[in-house]
């Protein structure tokens, strides 16, 4: 049976479970609409000099973000880790060895997301799974209740940990990313794909990291032990003033996946199904999210997506057995909804701002640089009244002038141009702290491809 190094049941660490959480509100979308939670957590400086500009950073020069407080990592160890992954995993494992990284999907049961993580291998039986917390609690509370001979280290975010993280992990971002990099690494850069990892030895310090993209642009990501936080980023950001480097705040940062077309946070199948119910006693109220938005519905398992529908179809492999691969057998040929951008029209949005200086209830205020306000954001997409999809995130890109969001639409709508329309605003209004008395309003937008920019659509992933 596993074993724990942090955090040995996580239920009892952090006050109520999730169950008792859902039990107390009398139904699970009313636990999610009404929790008094902020909609997400940024424990890092919002500004440095000003969002605008530090958006403008990553596509015009190189942007440094500070990665090392916002995540949570997991740390699994143990003979049986790679086989707890690949139970877990939608993703290939065969092939997977020490000092590679990899995007871990994984589902319920039913074939549901749960959500998405980087997986970093790095060491024989050793794994750092990095992420919104959604993925790491599914792969602990299945290393404690399964038969799994492994060992878990969670370093959790910031704001939920007492102490200094156990790693600094920092990014750099934009055109002159590779060249900041060149400059600092007394050994060679090497050319590697999306997500291959790589070696840099800065100020002394051997330092691994993986390229990465968050926001379209060439980039890389790269950690070590806390105590060289300062080193390390002393070091950068001397060397950066050659390139321009700018400091990308926490609101500048949340704006990354917009460009890129990652769903951040889709609201996790873990409220229905097989094994959920023991789940939900496991899992800390606290991690359970709260939902936002213009769609509703009683049934929780409404505010699901799959793999196929976030475009996480193609990293499925079928060679292995894994939890919901029969269910996403049998969707796998069913036609899907499509990932797209949507562009919010600017007259629509413009109304709503100015709502706020109007007589009456004005429109949900909209927060820039995102507008998200749940950590699981649901609005309505309609078209001619009827509903299409969902929105899952949004809010404004300086580098496109354009305040976009990400959504989920019928396949037969997905083609650039498209006219479509979003609710915005909630009816009736949640309790959650960020929602203040508000109408609906609906806006207008214009179907465009996933990723957004064009940079991102044609360079992203050349390379994986």
């Amino acid at each position: 049976m596993s074993q724990t190094t942090v955090e040995a049941t996580a239920s009892t660490t952090a006050g109520p479970s999730a169950a008792e959480a859902i039990a107390a509100a009398g139904d699970t979308v009313s636990a999610l609409r009404n929790a008094q939670a902020a909609p997400t957590i940024f424990p890092v400086q919002p500004e440095f000099t000003n969002w605008r500009s530090e958006q403008r950073a990553w596509r015009e020069s190189v942007a440094l973000l500070d990665q090392s407080h916002h995540m949570t990592d997991l740390f699994i160890k143990g003979p049986d880790a790679l086989k707890l992954l690949s139970d877990l995993g939608i993703n290939k494992f065969s092939n997977f060895k020490p000092n590679m990284a990899k995007q871990f999907v994984a589902v319920n049961h039913e074939g549901y997301l749960i959500g998405d993580a980087i997986l970093v291998y790095l060491e024989e039986g050793l794994f750092d799974l990095v992420g919104w917390h959604m993925v790491p609690d599914w792969v602990q509370y299945h290393g404690e209740k399964g038969d799994y001979d492994v060992t878990f280290e969670r370093d959790a975010n910031s704001a939920a940990r007492e102490g200094d993280p156990l790693q600094y992990r920092f990014e750099v971002q934009g055109p002159k990313a590779e060249l900041l990099m060149e400059k600092v690494s007394s050994i060679p850069v090497e050319k590697t794909r999306f997500f291959g990892m790589l070696e840099f030895e800065i100020a002394g310090r051997r330092i691994r990291g993986i390229r990465h993209g968050m926001a379209g642009q060439p980039g890389f990501e790269f950690w070590g032990p806390w105590e060289d936080y300062d080193l390390i980023r002393n070091t950068l950001i001397e060397a950066g003033e050659e390139f321009d480097l700018k400091l990308a705040g926490s609101l500048a940062y949340s704006t990354a996946n917009l460009e890129s077309a990652w769903v951040p946070s889709p609201t996790p199948a873990i409220f229905t199904g097989q094994e959920t119910a023991e789940y939900l006693q496991w899992l800390p109220a606290s991690r359970m999210g709260s939902v936002a938005g213009s769609f509703t519905s009683d049934n929780i398992a409404d505010y699901y997506t799959t793999p196929f529908e976030i475009g996480y179809g193609k990293l499925i492999d079928w060679d292995h057995d894994f939890i919901g691969k029969d269910a996403l057998k049998a969707m796998a040929d069913q036609q899907h909804r499509q990932k797209v951008s949507l562009e919010w029209n600017a007259q629509d949005l413009a109304a709503a701002q100015r709502s706020l200086s109007e007589e009456g209830t004005p429109a949900k205020y909209f927060d820039f640089p995102k507008a998200r306000y749940g950590l699981y954001q649901v609005d309505r997409v309609e078209r001619d009244g009827k509903l299409v999809g969902i929105s899952h995130d949004c809010g404004y890109l300086t580098n496109e002038q354009a305040f976009v969001s990400l959504a989920t639409i019928d396949a037969d709508l997905a083609e650039p141009g498209t006219e479509v329309e979003v609710v915005w605003g909630e009816s009736p209004n949640s309790t959650k702290p960020a929602v203040e008395p508000h109408r609906q309003v609906t806006i207008r937008a214009t179907v465009q491809p996933a990723p957004y920019s064009r940079f991102a659509r044609e360079s992203y992933r050349k390379n994986s």
